[in-house]
């Protein structure tokens, strides 16, 4: 816990009353250099922990590796006759596996940027990933599926501290179990690290799965629900119009605004029933402003 959260005096102040010093905790963030066969790829800013699973689902999100084999090893290592600080993690691709193309290097900062925009960025998700999701036979109740977000709050163990990580996780969608929760300070961070743990596990792809997050649900996190081959993206708030149209694009169930027992389906309902809702002849009524925009408490989700 020593590098995942950092103890700091600050002062808690309530305006007309009380001023009061005390002990506080931090979420950690560092930089993760990362590099493959020896050469540097990408600087990503990220809370420590579970480095050899982002690096893996990264590779996955870019397109580099695409099962389990393909990933061989990772470890620690210094950077320019430096001790060793384990924020360089260097990887090895297996047998056949080629490097990365030199056009992928660069640095990355935690933003919700994602590179890419427009048509073109949706047709290149098509033409990268190796796992098509739309017909994926996955059909979960509503009633399972609204119960994630407190199943993922519950296991945030980090964010109970600190309140400032971001948390996805991976779900069977059949039976309901969490395969793997992960948290850290960039969202794409937290979902690279799932995706890793699932292309370790041999989990990819990852067919009748549902992928969890605790924000909203960007182009970019879309977008590695799709290189991973799962066919369900759930947030706890709203998606974007591009992550809309991608998802819709590519047959992905997109699901915002889960909270308490409703929810937001923006592609493919099919694949989320309610025997109750059915039998209700009166529809629901249109969500309220206030229940669009929500306040969140503790932390900023967004």
């Amino acid at each position: 816990m020593s590098r995942i959260a950092a103890r700091r005096r600050v002062t808690r102040l309530t305006a007309g009353g009380s001023r009061i010093e005390r002990a506080d905790f931090l979420a950690v963030e560092e930089p993760l250099e990362i590099r493959v066969f020896g050469r540097s790829l990408a600087v990503t800013m990220r809370t420590p922990g579970n480095d050899i699973d982002l690096a893996a689902g990264f590779l996955v999100s870019e397109g580099v590796i695409h099962r389990s084999g393909d990933f061989m090893a990772a470890i620690h290592c210094s950077s320019d006759g430096e001790p060793n600080t384990y924020n360089v993690l260097d990887v090895t691709l297996g047998p056949g596996v080629p490097p990365p193309d030199p056009s992928l290097q660069r640095n990355f900062t935690t933003t919700s940027a994602c590179g890419l925009c427009g048509k073109a960025s949706i047709e290149a998700v098509h033409t990268a990933t190796r796992y098509a999701v739309d017909d994926d036979p996955l059909v979960i109740d509503a009633t399972m599926l609204t119960g994630f977000p407190d199943a993922l709050r519950a296991q945030q163990a980090v964010f109970e501290r600190t309140g400032g990580l971001h948390a996805a996780a991976l779900f069977d969608g059949r039976t309901g179990e969490m395969l793997v929760l992960r948290e850290d300070v960039g969202r794409h961070n937290a979902v690279d690290k799932v995706i890793g743990w699932a292309l370790r596990h041999d989990r990819l792809p990852g067919r009748g799965c549902v992928l969890m997050v605790s924000g909203r649900a960007s182009f970019e996190l879309t977008q590695k629900a799709l290189m991973a081959g799962i066919p369900m993206l759930a947030a706890v708030s709203a998606p974007s119009s591009l992550a809309v149209e991608l998802a819709a694009d590519a047959g992905l169930t997109l699901a915002g605004f889960l909270r308490g027992p409703s929810m937001v389906l923006y592609s493919r309902p099919d694949r989320v029933t309610d025997e109750a809702a059915i039998r209700d002849p009166d529809p629901p009524a249109p969500p309220r402003a206030e229940d669009r925009a929500p306040h969140l408490q503790k932390a900023d989700r967004s």
